[in-house]
C-alpha cells in the first residue's frame, strides 16, 4: 500500500497532470440575503433544479441552478491571458464568459473577455442564445486558447456574452461556467474543454477528480489526468454509467435507520458539482423530511441535528452514507436539511442529483476513458 501512495505520489510530480485550485467564497443566495433582494429574487426566479437536465431545443443553462455554489476556480482565455473565476460543473457541456460586447448590469462587475486584445482569437459567425426562465443570455461563439492550470487548450470554442439576464446576476460571484459533461450535450455542437483535452494529449489519463472541502476548509481542487492517492486510501469503487450525457448512475436504493425510504425498484443519479444540494423526487422529499422531523421547507432544530441519522444511498452494491453533519446547514442560527424538490422521470426511473452535500463525503472520479465514476470515502 505504501509502495502503491508512493508511486501514485511521483506520478502526480510529473508528466500531463494539472491541478485547478478551488476557492470556496459566498454563494449567490448569500449575496442577495445580505442586499435584502434573495425574496424578490426567489420570486422572479422560480427555482426548478430539473430545468437544468431536461431542456428546451433552445440551449438552456439555468443560472438559478447556481444560486448556492460555492466552490470557484480560475481559467484564463487568449494570449495574452486574460482571467475568468468559471464554476467547474460537471452538470453542462459548454464555456462561456462575459464579454466586453455585454452592457448589462450583470456584467459590469465581472470579467470580460476583449477578443481584440488576445491575438489567437478566432472569431464566427455563430449566436449563442441560453435562456433562464424570466430572461435571457446571448452572444457569440469564438475560438481561442484556454488554459487551465498549467494545460493550454488550443482551438477552444466558448460563448462570449452579449447580454446577461436582470440586475440580480450582478451579485453573482463567479463569471461564467465552464462544463465537464458529454459532448451530446454541449449546445452549439461546441466540443467541451475537457474533450479537447483528451483529443490534444495534454492529460495523461483520460479522467478528471474532485475534491470539495468541508466546511471552511481551504484545499478543494479539480485534478485533469490523473487521481491523488492520498484521497483514495479508503479504496475506491467504480460505478458504470447509465448515460454518456450528464455523469449518470444507476442507484439502487436509499434508506435511512436501515429502512428504505425512496427508490425502492431503482432510480437514476447525476453526479453533479453545478448543484449544490441533494435534490430529490418530491415525493421522497416528503418522506425524508417526515423521517427527519423538518417541516415542509426543511427547517430542522439546529439542537436535534446531531443526532439525526445517516442517509444512505445504495450505489452498485455498495453504501454511500452521509451524515448529518453534511446534509444539515447553519445560517444565523437556523438549520435546514440539504435537500430540495423536483419530479423529473427518466425511461430509466426517478431522478436524484447527488450535489456537492453528497460530493463532499466523498473523492469523486469521472473517468472518460472507462465510462464510471469512481467513489472514494473520504477520512
Amino acid at each position: 500500500m505504501k509502495l502503491l501512495l508512493l508511486l501514485g505520489l511521483v506520478a502526480l510530480g510529473h508528466g500531463l497532470v494539472s491541478r485547478v485550485p478551488l476557492r470556496k467564497g459566498k454563494s449567490l443566495r448569500q449575496s442577495l440575503r445580505e442586499h435584502g433582494l434573495l425574496e424578490e429574487y426567489l420570486k422572479q426566479h422560480p427555482f426548478d433544479p430539473a430545468a437544468k437536465y431536461f431542456r428546451s431545443r433552445i440551449a438552456a443553462e439555468l443560472l438559478e441552478n447556481y444560486l448556492d455554489n460555492e466552490y470557484f476556480g480560475t481559467i484564463s482565455i487568449g494570449t495574452p491571458a486574460q482571467e475568468f473565476t468559471v464554476v467547474f460543473d460537471t452538470g453542462s457541456s459548454n464555456l462561456w464568459v462575459p464579454s466586453v460586447y455585454c452592457s448589462s448590469p450583470a456584467c459590469s462587475n465581472h470579467n470580460r473577455f476583449n477578443p481584440a486584445e488576445s491575438s489567437t482569437f478566432i472569431s464566427t459567425n455563430e449566436s449563442l442564445y441560453i435562456a433562464y426562465g424570466t430572461g435571457s443570455m446571448s452572444g457569440v461563439l469564438g475560438y481561442d486558447t484556454v488554459t487551465v492550470a498549467n494545460i493550454e487548450v488550443i482551438n477552444q470554442m466558448f460563448g462570449l456574452a452579449e447580454t446577461e439576464p436582470g440586475a440580480f446576476f450582478y451579485y453573482t460571484p463567479f463569471d461564467g461556467i465552464l462544463g465537464l459533461a458529454f459532448p451530446s450535450i454541449a449546445s452549439s455542437g461546441a466540443t467541451p474543454v475537457f474533450d479537447n483535452m483528451m483529443m490534444q494529449n495534454l492529460v495523461a489519463e483520460d479522467l478528471f477528480s474532485v475534491y470539495l472541502s468541508k466546511d471552511e476548509r481551504s484545499g478543494s481542487f479539480v485534478l485533469f489526468g490523473a487521481i491523488d492517492p492520498l484521497y483514495t486510501i479508503n479504496g475506491i469503487t467504480w460505478i458504470p454509467l447509465s448515460a454518456e450525457t450528464y455523469w449518470q448512475i444507476r442507484m439502487d436504493s436509499v434508506s435511512i435507520g436501515g429502512k428504505g425510504i425512496a427508490c425502492a425498484f431503482g432510480c437514476q443519479a447525476i453526479v453533479d458539482t453545478g448543484t449544490s444540494l441533494l435534490a430529490v423526487p418530491n415525493r421522497a422529499l416528503s418522506a425524508i423530511l417526515s423521517v427527519l422531523g423538518a417541516n415542509s421547507n426543511g427547517e430542522i432544530s439546529c439542537s436535534a441535528a446531531g443526532r439525526l441519522p445517516s442517509i444512505i444511498f445504495h450505489i452498485n452494491g455498495k453504501a454511500f452514507p452521509v451524515p448529518p453533519s453534511a446534509y444539515v446547514m447553519e445560517s444565523n442560527g437556523y438549520c435546514t436539511v440539504g435537500f430540495q424538490g423536483m419530479d423529473v422521470p427518466t425511461e430509466s426511473g426517478e431522478l436524484w442529483i447527488l450535489g456537492d452535500v453528497f460530493i463532499r463525503e466523498y473523492y469523486v472520479i469521472f473517468n472518460r476513458a472507462t465510462n464510471m465514476v469512481g467513489l472514494s470515502r473520504l477520512p
